[in-house]
């Protein structure tokens, strides 16, 4: 199973990236997929999450309303649409596959893990 995440870089606050999760050697279709992130010092939480059939999404509150994340079946991808970013969304993001079809925060119901793309904003 390998997950590649791919499209962080160095942002403006106020600016946008989107994030991108392509996986392969896994049946995608089945398993809800999430997005975690990891800062300097800090454990890593949780973020977005989407159902097997794109049907539920969930997220942290401190994105609610600024990151849309959504699953490409035929491409096997997953994205994270952030939004008008700000300062504390640096951190190393992370794709990762659940064992379960419906979305949920609980890291451990994932169960294989992407290596990461670093995302700054600046102020």
């Amino acid at each position: 199973v390998q997950l590649q995440a791919s499209g962080g870089g160095l942002v403006q606050a106020g600016g946008s990236l989107r994030l991108s999760c392509t996986i392969s050697g896994y049946r995608f279709e089945d398993y809800s997929i999430g997005w975690f992130r990891q800062a300097p010092g800090k454990e890593r939480e949780f973020v977005a999450a989407i159902s097997w059939n794109s049907i539920t999404t969930i997220y942290a509150d401190s994105v609610k309303g600024r990151f849309t994340i959504s699953r490409d079946r035929a491409k096997n991808t997953v994205s994270l649409q952030m939004n008008a970013l700000k300062p504390e969304d640096t951190a190393v993001y992370y794709c990762a596959t659940s064992h379960r079809s419906t979305a949920t925060a609980a890291r451990g119901e994932y169960r294989y893990w992407g290596q990461g793309t670093q995302v700054t904003v600046s102020s």
